[in-house]
């Protein structure tokens, strides 16, 4: 096995285990912490369909961010807990739909949307 397909699978592997800490970040937040610097730093030197997803997995960190700080003020009027809500589904589904198109080796269809 040559070293550019070696370091093609080993930062495939690492965008995976991305996906994997952003949904233990769920019940465990310093998995996402951790997970969103695994992207920063792997992302430059990803083939260009990978960049893709540690573009989408950045974005979803910090859109996230944005949620469940929206979601946390508005818990005082009760509608937070809604947006908390979202903000779970929301992240595994986006970490799910981002895990199958890893697995078919392509491109995310579109790293910065900001919903699905």
């Amino acid at each position: 096995m040559t070293e550019a397909v070696q370091s093609n699978a080993s930062t495939e592997r690492t965008a995976k285990i991305i996906y994997i800490l952003y949904l233990f970040g769920i019940v465990f937040d310093i998995t996402g912490i951790i997970g969103v610097i695994m992207a920063y730093i792997n992302k430059t030197d990803a083939p260009e369909w990978l960049q893709s997803h540690y573009r989408f997995q950045i974005r979803t960190f910090w859109i996230g961010i944005l949620y469940m700080i929206i979601g946390v003020i508005l818990s005082l009027a009760l509608i937070g807990y809604l947006i908390l809500l979202f903000w779970v589904v929301w992240l595994i589904v986006r970490c799910i739909k981002g895990m199958k198109t890893l697995d078919n080796k392509q491109a995310h269809p579109n790293p910065t949307g900001w919903m699905f």
